[in-house]
């Protein structure tokens, strides 16, 4: 960035002095007038430098803040993964967080130990995504008719969205759907009822859709490139 704009001053300052150097051979200008107008040149070219020099700082002070900002929520998401196995999948626009946020047999009520992990997940979306769109997903195990366990999983969403909410995120920025006992989406097919193995499906997955959303001071964290270029 810095050779781009020393190009960017060579180029104009050479076209002005042969300007200059032009109307001098061809016997168009006088003395006076050609040192005022260096004069001029010289006051214009200190502005110019001086507006490249401050844009390209600014420039580097956002290239080097998103990637601290990277790094940091980098640091967070693994922090994730290895504190309550969470499985991040990255999409794009989008971040899909597996949780282990699981709920007792033809309940919806969230558990104590689910709290902390629900805590950190809530710190990533202030921290990174303040204006992304949540969605809380909720899942039961087969057991239970069709229509039921869609009511069922949209309970457990609420329940999370609520917690949520006491967290600092805003009501609406925060959605919720069921997916039910749906068999595309059930984490064990043939595990249902109160055992421990049916508790795998009775879950919720979390969501962070920041594709039109932005970031503190700026936009979503994406990649790096675009503002390099």
């Amino acid at each position: 960035m810095r050779s781009s704009s020393t190009t960017l001053r060579s180029v104009a300052r050479g076209g002005a002095l042969l300007s200059l150097a032009v109307l001098v051979s061809c016997g168009y200008a006088k003395r006076d007038d050609v040192d005022a107008q260096f004069e001029t040149l010289r006051s214009e070219m200190s502005s110019a430098d001086q507006q490249i020099d401050s844009r390209v700082s600014e420039l580097d002070g956002r290239v080097n803040g998103l990637e601290t900002r990277t790094a940091a929520l980098e640091r967070d998401l693994q922090a994730l993964r290895d504190d309550f196995n969470t499985t991040v999948e990255r999409m794009e626009g989008m971040l899909s967080f597996n949780v282990p946020v699981h709920f007792e047999f033809d309940a919806s009520e969230l558990r104590p130990q689910d709290h902390t992990v629900l805590d950190r997940f809530a710190a990533v979306v202030k921290g990174y995504y303040p204006n992304a769109l949540i969605t809380v997903e909720g899942f039961t195990d087969p057991s239970g008719s069709r229509a039921y366990n869609q009511r069922l999983g949209m309970e457990r969403a609420e329940a999370v969205k609520a917690y949520l909410a006491q967290q600092g995120i805003s009501d609406a920025q925060v959605r919720v759907v069921s997916y039910g006992e749906d068999a595309e989406r059930l984490v064990r097919p043939d595990a249902a009822g109160p055992g421990e193995d049916g508790r795998e499906n009775r879950r919720v997955s979390l969501v962070i859709d920041y594709s039109d959303a932005g970031m503190t001071g700026d936009r979503a964290i994406t990649s790096l490139s675009e503002i390099r270029s």
